[in-house]
């Protein structure tokens, strides 16, 4: 059974950092792509994210230049380092995984498995 657990989300000042993790079981996932996505109260799951089998990596424009997503295969954990965080990046943020290896994948609807999700707040 493939699981994603989250962790590294808490509460931040504007202008400072956080790193998400996201640590992958039930099977091997250096062949496929990894996303993050975050949901704000209110609004709809948006990307963030993805990075692909090759390290190809995506980010929405709201992030580029502030946060960076890498990934460790031998410990199948995703990382997503938040910088100069600002108060509307606050959301749950969510890992998840593609099942079909060897692809770039960025909308939501194409990753099969999804964590639990973890809490980021950056207060103004």
């Amino acid at each position: 059974q493939v699981q994603l657990v989250e962790s590294g989300g808490g509460v931040v000042q504007a202008g400072g950092s956080l790193r998400l993790s996201c640590a992958a079981s039930g099977r091997t996932f250096s062949t496929y792509a990894m996303g993050w996505f975050r949901q704000a109260p209110g609004k709809e799951r948006e990307f963030v994210s993805a990075i692909t089998f090759s390290d190809r990596t995506d980010y929405t424009d709201s992030v580029k230049g502030r946060f960076t997503i890498s990934r460790d295969n031998p410990r199948n954990t995703v990382y997503l380092q938040m910088n100069s965080l600002k108060p509307e990046d606050t959301a749950v943020y969510y890992c998840a995984a593609d099942k079909i290896p060897y692809r770039r994948v960025i909308v939501a609807g194409e990753y099969a498995y999804w964590g639990q999700g973890t809490q980021v707040t950056v207060s103004s």
